[in-house]
């Protein structure tokens, strides 16, 4: 009886240890119908990063990756609503719960895909650098000493650091610190996105963009470890714009030019 029984636990035990897991995959498996229930979609967001999400002159969050989410929330069938991120905060908000997504201009890394899943990219850029117009700084060889600005806990901290290890690099929490900190003289140089600093840049005549493209950054949203349900419904949602043409016009209207990066399209 007694051997009955351990060869009875034994068998028992593998499922027990994948009960947890099986659970839990379960949950994943309904956040999306979680989110019906609620009646919208929580998307994590930054307010300071021109096109990509940033607050319009009448203090409303706008840009590129808030149009991304709105046509995922219609995807889905709810509104949806933004919740402010950082880049130090948006992974820890979307673990804890506090959003389904995030759609915060963040490069797909190896080491961010251990923690959450990430969509398609949705948008290919790189990182540059920007100066004052009459800056002698020309690119990362000239930065032997000079002060750096940069936004904490990005991809672009890392790259600058590897690239400049001679510079004076200060991270800043959000980009608009980054940049004050540029405009005050406070920093002689700010590094970031292309496209970012390229906003900056449009509205201040008197800087200016040097160094050509430093990296390329691939940008994806950001859902929960095996969240297959809402990463399907991300997915779905930029295949869609793509096939549809929206995706280009959404570009367009955001950076000026026609997309160069396609989006996968499954068949």
């Amino acid at each position: 009886m007694k051997r009955r029984s351990t060869l009875l636990g034994a068998a028992l035990l593998p499922t027990l240890l994948l009960a947890p897991d099986a659970a839990r995959a379960q949950a994943q498996a309904d956040s999306v119908a979680k989110v019906k229930a609620r009646g919208k979609l929580l998307a994590g967001v930054k307010f300071d990063t021109p096109p990509f999400g940033y607050l319009d002159d009448a203090n409303v969050p706008t840009g590129f990756d808030l149009d991304i989410v709105r046509a995922v929330a219609a995807h889905i069938g709810v509104p949806v609503e933004f919740e402010k991120v950082t880049s130090v905060s948006r992974i820890p908000l979307l673990l804890s719960g506090n959003v389904d997504l995030i759609a915060a201009s963040m490069t797909h890394t190896r080491d961010r895909g251990r923690a959450i899943d990430f969509s398609l990219t949705y948008y290919t850029g790189g990182q540059s650098l920007l100066v004052a117009k009459d800056s002698p700084i020309t690119g990362v060889e000239s930065l032997a000493g000079k002060r750096v600005a940069v936004q904490q806990g990005t991809t672009l901290e890392k790259t600058i650091a590897q690239l400049a290890p001679g510079a004076r690099i200060t991270a800043f929490r959000e980009y608009d610190a980054a940049w004050l900190a540029l405009t005050q003289g406070r920093a002689d140089v700010l590094t970031g996105s292309l496209t970012i600093l390229q906003g900056f840049a449009g509205h201040n005549p008197g800087f200016k963009i040097v160094g050509g493209l430093l990296s390329a950054e691939p940008f994806g949203l950001g859902i929960r470890k095996g969240d297959w349900a809402m990463r399907d419904a991300v997915d779905e949602t930029l295949q869609d714009l793509w096939v549809s043409g929206e995706y280009a016009k959404l570009y367009k209207a955001r950076f000026g030019s026609d997309p160069t990066t396609p989006i996968e399209v499954w068949p």
